[in-house]
């Protein structure tokens, strides 16, 4: 092991936490829940951290990063939306939204160019509000009192973001795609 590799296994430990994460959900072990997503958060930073630092980027780190993050917020919208903590809509739009940029992403990779994991302003808004909408979901319901607007005004935000998002990146890959075939088809 080298020391460059040491993001990339934070980042796999983080992606291991996710099954902890999902059954401790399903325990309503609320109070144990945040404490790993605290960890898993840390680990986001420290990850991120040393790999600018010490340029410690790798291809794999520039997938397996944002892997993770969507792995832990799948996984808890689908357990906080089966236990009825946040509305089953909701969680079937994130989960497809993120389908829909996996395929499109693999489809490119595959059709057209090597693909450079690329978030937008508008994906990297979006991942912050699922985060705190999960926090703030999980804070309620291990007993904490937050305004009544605050959850309720997370769902509208996320979903707004989730869609706008979703939109955004079909639009600006899809041009890619296009560029592509263009190209693609005047060198043929």
């Amino acid at each position: 092991m080298k020391p460059r590799d040491i993001p990339n296994i934070i980042t796999i430990l983080r992606i291991l936490l996710v099954i902890p994460i999902m059954v401790l959900l399903m325990r309503e072990e609320y109070h144990t829940v945040l404490l790993v997503f605290a960890i898993a958060g840390l680990s986001d930073g420290v990850d991120g951290f040393l790999a600018r630092r010490y340029n410690w980027r790798t291809e794999l780190g520039a997938i397996l990063d944002p892997l993770a993050d969507k792995l832990l917020l799948m996984g808890a919208y689908l357990v906080l939306a089966w236990s009825g903590l946040i509305p089953f809509w909701l969680m079937l739009l994130v989960i497809f939204r993120d389908v829909v940029i996996m395929s499109g992403a693999l489809a490119y990779n595959r059709r057209c160019d090597d693909l450079t994991m690329e978030p937008s302003t508008i994906s990297k808004i979006n991942t912050l509000l699922q985060i705190f909408l999960g926090l703030a979901v999980i804070v309620v319901a291990a007993g904490a009192v937050l305004p009544s607007w605050s959850v309720s005004g997370l769902v509208v935000m996320v979903a707004m973001t989730t869609l706008w998002s979703g939109i955004d990146y079909v639009w600006h890959w899809g041009q890619r795609a296009r560029d592509c075939r263009v190209r693609n088809a005047s060198r043929s």
